[in-house]
């Protein structure tokens, strides 16, 4: 069910908008946004990793809830209709903007009221400059490799520019916004200097990532990785023929040891390029996928990078303990996840 706010009226041609601009996809209806009470603000995002985000950031300041579902393709994803009530009565919509999640943009555009701000928080922390364009994200196509979370001091910027937004439009709560900040920025550092330990046990010459999907490049620079090919292409389709000889060529001559695949999207090419190659096939990457479900210590940002950052260190053959113990539960997580 759709949550119901008795603090504002929604109007009919809001409402009609709404199902006029998610016609235009499909997608299952929405089930588990809970009822709110109406006090404080209401907070929309998107993709999980920035639902959780925030959620530590606005912690019990107001209520948040993501609209994306979690192990779904965010690129494709069209929100149900009834996403719009919940749009409607915003007082902030947090994306991760560069092209992401278009179809939930355009259903906030069309829903939110008058002066209600649509943030894009990518656009807000690199500069065009900075883009990665890239085998998913090329650049004649315009659209930039959007995930900047994968790295981690990137993820920093997104939590401080959450706290700062939400401080300017609910000032009597930026002191516990700013204090929540600060418990995520100092347990971000701490994750950046363990990725930085367990970084060092590779040899850089095996720092090498071929994903099915494109999520780690931003990561990959940061850290002195080289992301060599991405299965999934710019359009979602299948990999031409002559683009697995080429990943097969490349894996044999630079002796890759592991190539990633994705925990929710399989992939018969991965599989395939693994028993050509030798190549071992991990299949357990996590894009904007949190692991366990809400409420599960794991369920966090933090869970998700940890995972990832974990699974490709011992797959390529260097030492995790670094990442071992480290701490992934949520300081204050009670946002509504789309399951």
């Amino acid at each position: 069910m759709s949550p119901t706010f008795p603090s504002r009226r929604v109007s009919a041609a809001v409402i009609v908008t709404a199902l006029l601009v998610a016609a235009c996809g499909s997608s299952p209806q929405s089930t588990s946004a809970s009822e709110s009470g109406g006090e404080g603000l209401l907070v929309v995002t998107t993709v999980s990793p920035i639902t959780n985000l925030v959620a530590n950031v606005v912690c019990d300041a107001g209520e948040v809830v993501g609209l994306v579902p979690e192990g779904v393709n965010s690129h494709t994803f069209a929100p149900a209709p009834s996403d719009a009530f919940i749009l409607a009565e915003a007082d902030i919509v947090f994306v991760n903007g560069l092209n992401l999640e278009l179809p939930a943009m355009a259903l906030a555009e069309a829903n939110v009221q008058d002066g209600v701000e649509i943030f894009s928080l990518g656009e807000a922390t690199i500069e065009p400059e900075d883009y990665i364009f890239d085998f998913s994200f090329p650049e004649e196509e315009g659209d930039p490799n959007p995930h900047l979370w994968t790295n981690p001091l990137y993820a920093l910027d997104y939590a401080k520019l959450i706290a700062d937004k939400m401080s300017s439009i609910d000032p009597e709560n930026a002191d516990a916004y700013q204090a929540n900040f600060d418990r995520l920025r100092e347990r971000i550092e701490l994750l950046d200097a363990a990725v930085r330990e367990a970084t060092a046990t590779i040899p850089p010459e095996r720092r090498q990532l071929l994903t099915y999907h494109d999520s780690f490049p931003y990561f990959a620079r940061e850290y002195e990785w080289q992301v060599i090919g991405a299965i999934q292409p710019s359009d979602f389709s299948e990999p031409t023929a002559r683009e697995v000889a080429d990943l097969i060529l490349q894996i044999r001559a630079e002796n890759v040891p592991a190539i990633f695949g994705s925990k929710v999207f399989s992939s018969p090419v991965l599989e395939r390029i693994a028993n050509e190659t030798g190549a071992r096939y991990v299949d357990e990457l996590r894009d904007d996928d949190l692991p366990g479900g809400p409420g599960d210590p794991d369920h966090s940002y933090f869970g998700l990078m940890v995972f990832d950052f974990r699974t490709m260190v011992e797959a390529l053959g260097g030492d995790a303990s670094a990442l071992e113990g480290f701490p992934t539960d949520n300081f204050c997580d009670r946002a509504t996840y789309e399951q």
